[in-house]
C-alpha cells in the first residue's frame, strides 16, 4: 500500500457515510453533527459543503444535480445547484429521540438506511429500506446503532453491522424483493478492536471495517473472520470507508472528533479529516439510488 494521506483538512465533528459517483468522479461525505453534506471533486481537489440545517447521517449518488440524503427527518431528494429538499418519507416520525445513522444502496439501486437512539438507549433503532417506487419499509427491528452495510460480490449475500453488538451479522439476500433472511453471526470483533462503525465491501468480497475508538481500517475475510490487512489512521475515531476513484483503488476513509477529551485531541489533531490510501485491491462500485418504472421492468429482467 502506498502512504496514507489527507485530501481534505475538514475537522469534521462526525465524518461519515462516503459514497462514490464515478459519473462525475467525485465523493459524496457528510458531517453529522455539523449537518453539512460534503462533496469532494477528485479532479479539482475541491470540497464544496452544504448546509443541509438537521442532521444528516448519509449521502447517495442519484442524478447529477440531485443526491438521496437521509436526515433527522428521514429520505430527501437534495438538489445541490437550488438547495431544495424534496421530502420522500419519514418512518420514524413516532421517535422524536432517534436520528438516522448510515446508508447504502443495494446492488439494484435501493436504498437501505437504519437509526440510532440520541440518548444512547438500546434497542431503539430499526432498519429501513427505500425502494425504488420512492415507499420504504421496516427490514430489521431493535437495533442499537445501526451501521456498516454492504453485500457480496454475487450479491446474494448482505453484511450488516449494529454497533454495541460488535459483531458483522449476515442474510441471505433476495435481489428481485429486496429481502433478508436467515440472520446469522459472520464473526465477532477481537476483544483488542474498536467497535465496528462504516464498512464497505471489496471486489474479492472481502470486508473493509472502520473501528470506532480502534484507530484503523480492517479487511475482514467475512467467512472466517480472519483479520488480513490493516490501515492505520491518526484518528481518535475512525467512522467509514469506500473505494472511489477511476479504478477504484482507492480507499476514502472518514474519521471524526466529537467526544474526543483534549488529550487525545492533542495526541491525534487530523482527527475530523478525510484520509484517501492506495490499496492495491480493488473496491466494488458505489450504487446510486435509482426510481421509476422503467428501471422495474429492467430489474425484474435481470433477476429473472
Amino acid at each position: 500500500m502506498e502512504p496514507l494521506e489527507v485530501v481534505v483538512h475538514a475537522n469534521a465533528t462526525l465524518g461519515e457515510g462516503p459514497s462514490f459517483d464515478a459519473v462525475s468522479n467525485r465523493l459524496l461525505w457528510v458531517d453529522i453533527e455539523l449537518h453539512l453534506l460534503h462533496i469532494y471533486y477528485l479532479d479539482s481537489g475541491e470540497d464544496v459543503t452544504y448546509e443541509i440545517g438537521q442532521s444528516i447521517g448519509a449521502v447517495v449518488p442519484y442524478r447529477e444535480d440531485e443526491v438521496i440524503v437521509v436526515l433527522y427527518e428521514g429520505f430527501h431528494k437534495y438538489q445541490l445547484s437550488t438547495g431544495t429538499l424534496t421530502f420522500i418519507a419519514h418512518p420514524e416520525q413516532h421517535r422524536p429521540n432517534n436520528r438516522f445513522n448510515d446508508g447504502k444502496c443495494d446492488p439494484f439501486g435501493r436504498l437501505w438506511a437504519g437509526t440510532m437512539s440520541l440518548e444512547g438507549k438500546e434497542n431503539c433503532g430499526s432498519l429501513y429500506c427505500l425502494d425504488h417506487d420512492l415507499s420504504v419499509r421496516k427490514v430489521l427491528d431493535d437495533v442499537s446503532i445501526s451501521n456498516g452495510l454492504g453485500w457480496s460480490v454475487d450479491g446474494s449475500t448482505m453484511y450488516f453491522i449494529d454497533t454495541p453488538s460488535r459483531q458483522v451479522d449476515a442474510f441471505d439476500y433476495d435481489g428481485a424483493k429486496g429481502t433478508i433472511s436467515n440472520r446469522r453471526m459472520a464473526f465477532k470483533m477481537p476483544d483488542d478492536a474498536g467497535y465496528p462503525d462504516g464498512m464497505t465491501v471489496d471486489a474479492e468480497g472481502m470486508l473493509w471495517i472502520a473501528e470506532w475508538n480502534g484507530g484503523r481500517v480492517g479487511r475482514w475475510n467475512p467467512d472466517t473472520g480472519q483479520l488480513l490487512d490493516q490501515i492505520a489512521v491518526p484518528s481518535g475515531h475512525v467512522t467509514s470507508c469506500v473505494f472511489g476513484g477511476r479504478e477504484l483503488e482507492d480507499l476514502y476513509i472518514t474519521t471524526a472528533c466529537t467526544g474526543m477529551k483534549y488529550d487525545l485531541l492533542e495526541e491525534k489533531p487530523l482527527s475530523g479529516n478525510l484520509f484517501r490510501i492506495k490499496t492495491g485491491v480493488k473496491g466494488q462500485a458505489t450504487i446510486p439510488y435509482q426510481s421509476g418504472a422503467k428501471f422495474l421492468e429492467k430489474n425484474a429482467k435481470m433477476v429473472t
